[in-house]
């Protein structure tokens, strides 16, 4: 009897509010049958928008994607809360100056712009003596995080509303940015405070809305009444932004048992670099080497 192959690519959800990554990634368990599934790109609860989920052998490529990320957000002025969002306790509230205008408003943005340092909210997932801020600081923990480099590439004013105290931006950026301290830091530039109001992931993971299907795609009794699964995104399509060789004739069962290549051009040593077999699919991702090699780094279908 013949089988059909398991599911292997990406699933790109448009997730809504109000459900975690984590449940997200347990639904696409339960409608495709797979234990392995993982999700690239955490996003809180309140966040809507691109999440990737990695299906079948195609969790082993989650550390190969693009980082860059990028979002649609609206920033509430005139208050500082417990969790740079509106989800947090009210700290401080701040009348707003009533001659504030879009041209202040984009002399503080260019602070923001190109390579900063960010220090991540009090509810965070990053790690405090091995246990995550968020955890802390629901302990009534008050801690003094680090700095850490992060590079916003692109921010733009789309809109701002003088009446209700609320400005909307698009950011793309680096993997790590908080765009809650974003709006914390630009408040306190402003000397109104800030926090986030709203925000929708636009883009991660070399993934965008485009690419994105909808919650309700996923819905059980749909799935059970027999309306089709969505189609998955190819591997290949999420590893544009690395270099590629493909496989001469001969060189595919070799590159199975885990043989070096011979680099086909001069690639920097530690450039990651993806393989395709000579039909055009995906075989893997090698490491180029100071010997004008590239050693296999993960061998999709080894031998042996």
């Amino acid at each position: 009897m013949r089988h059909n192959p398991p599911p292997f690519g990406f699933l790109v959800l448009d997730k809504p509010a109000g459900l975690t990554s984590h449940s997200c990634v347990s639904r696409v368990r339960r409608a495709y049958g797979l234990k392995r599934v993982g999700h690239g790109g955490t996003l809180d609860p309140a966040v809507t928008g691109v999440l990737p989920i990695a299906l079948g052998p195609a969790t082993r490529l989650l550390p190969y994607l693009s980082g860059a990320k990028a979002y649609r957000g609206v920033v509430q002025l005139g208050l500082t809360t417990s969790s740079d969002d509106l989800d947090g306790e009210v700290l401080q509230r701040i009348p707003l100056p009533a001659d504030l205008q879009a041209d202040a408003l984009e002399a503080a943005l260019g602070a923001f712009r190109g390579p900063i340092q960010q220090v991540p909210p009090q509810v965070s997932a990053v790690h405090v003596d091995g246990v995550r801020a968020y955890q802390r600081a629901r302990r009534g923990e008050a801690m003094d995080l680090a700095a850490r480099p992060v590079t916003i590439h692109q921010l733009t004013l789309l809109g701002f509303d003088i009446a209700r105290g609320q400005l909307e931006l698009e950011v793309h950026c680096s993997a790590g940015t908080y765009i809650r301290a974003l709006a914390r830091d630009l408040g306190a530039a402003l000397g109104t405070g800030g926090a986030l109001a709203s925000l929708r992931r636009t883009a991660a993971l070399g993934f965008d809305l485009n690419d994105a299907v909808p919650w309700e795609a996923l819905d059980p009794q749909a799935l059970a009444a027999g309306a089709p699964l969505p189609g998955l995104r190819s591997p290949l399509a999420a590893l544009g932004h690395l270099a590629q060789q493909q496989l001469d004739d001969g060189e595919l069962e070799g590159w199975r048992c885990g043989r070096q290549l011979q680099a086909h051009q001069p690639w920097q040593p530690g450039t990651p670099v993806v393989v395709t077999t000579a039909a055009g699919e995906l075989a893997g991702v090698a490491s180029a080497s100071e010997a004008g090699t590239l050693q296999p780094k993960l061998v999709l279908e080894a031998a042996g």
